[in-house]
């Protein structure tokens, strides 16, 4: 499942993106398919005004009258702003969900991501209601099985590259390098909530702790395995 989930993102950014036009046909994608915290608190379509709020004056974009703004939340999450934002999110997804998919089953992992993107988008769009930005990108769930991660596997060792003089290979425990990302992502909502930004900081932290909150549930309703079964 977490392959399909890295495929699945790959093809629609390759095959249905228009990354290769202009910023007016990349953002009248994004206008359908993405998820818009003002749409989601008034529950229908951004206007004409809020079109042209949020689009460069020259693209002239119409509304999308028909969007369905809550299944948005899902699509957006499978949409990517370039080929940086991509790899990046699909180099993490590739490093860490093996593991949790382990661990959750095929479908509960599908069910899990789902759910850590989920609330990463509300949870970031709750403060920022009227705001008529496209929110993008599969982080939030990542982050969800970032935090997941580390609740299943915190003494794992996690191979990093330092950036000193040139980038230093170093292993760590998991606890480490996710518990600095984490801090790392803190520190950026502040920023953001100061300077603004395009990167939704909050949907990180909000994915990683919903991840971990999800992952000590399900682990603590699971069944106890018998290891003794079968042995006289």
């Amino acid at each position: 499942m977490n392959r399909l989930i890295i495929a699945v993102n790959i093809v629609v950014f390759v095959f249905f993106e228009p990354w290769w036009g202009g910023v007016c046909q990349q953002q009248a994608f994004f206008l359908t398919y993405a998820a818009i915290p003002a749409e989601l608190g008034e529950g229908e379509p951004l206007d004409a005004r809020e079109v042209a709020d949020s689009s460069p004056p020259r693209c002239r974009l119409r509304p999308i009258a028909d969007k369905p703004v809550y299944l948005a939340v899902l699509t957006a999450m499978f949409l990517h702003a370039g080929w940086l934002h991509l790899l990046g999110n699909m180099l993490y997804l590739w490093i860490f969900g093996n593991n949790v998919e382990d661990r959750f089953g095929h479908l509960g992992y599908l069910l899990f991501y789902a759910a850590a993107g989920i609330i990463a988008t509300v949870v970031f769009a709750v403060p920022n209601l009227a705001s008529p930005a496209t929110l993008v990108g599969a982080s939030g769930a990542i982050a969800g099985v970032l935090g997941s991660y580390l609740v299943l596997f915190p003494a794992a060792r996690v191979t990093v590259l330092v950036p000193f003089l040139f980038f230093l290979p170093l292993t760590l425990p998991a606890v480490i390098v996710l518990g600095l990302w984490f801090v790392l992502q803190l520190g950026e909502v502040r920023v953001a909530s100061m300077t603004g930004g395009g990167v939704a900081y909050l949907a990180h932290v909000a994915g990683f702790v919903a991840g971990m909150a999800l992952t000590i549930v399900v682990s603590r309703r699971a069944k106890p395995v018998n290891r003794r079964a079968g042995y006289g």
